[in-house]
């Protein structure tokens, strides 16, 4: 009886509910990924790490897909030994 009373919250049904939280929280896996990686990362030019930074937190879905297609390749490579 509870489960039922929770799903019904607004009209929504479970099959609504996972939708909603699929597309909120992708968006927010994305923007956590994108600032993970970037704060862990070394760059040749902190200058350029930290226009990234504002990026992703001024544009978050957009600026999070731009780092992780243009700003990775932007990474100081480390040289196998």
């Amino acid at each position: 009886m509870m489960l039922n009373s929770l799903l019904f919250i607004g009209g929504l049904g479970g099959a609504e509910l996972m939708l909603i939280l699929f597309f909120l929280g992708m968006p927010i896996i994305l923007l956590l990924w994108a600032l993970v990686d970037l704060l862990t990362s070394e760059f040749s030019d902190s200058t350029n790490k930290l226009v990234w930074v504002i990026v992703i937190l001024f544009l978050p879905v957009l600026g999070a897909i731009l780092y992780l297609l243009i700003g990775r390749k932007q990474k100081t490579r480390l040289s196998a030994r």
